[in-house]
């Protein structure tokens, strides 16, 4: 039987202002990027029938 899954902690301090900085400081991918990560997943998507 699978263990339970812990509650997500709640971030505080430094901690907190750290995530907020790098969410606002996210770089954007390019459009040759996002074709090549789709491309890339597409091999791995399996259907079971």
């Amino acid at each position: 039987m699978a263990k339970p899954i812990k509650e997500t902690p709640v971030l505080k301090g430094k901690d907190a202002e750290r995530f907020f900085q790098k969410m606002k400081n996210v770089e954007k991918l390019s459009v040759q990027e996002i074709a090549r990560i789709k491309h890339n997943a597409s091999k791995h998507v399996f259907v079971f029938e």
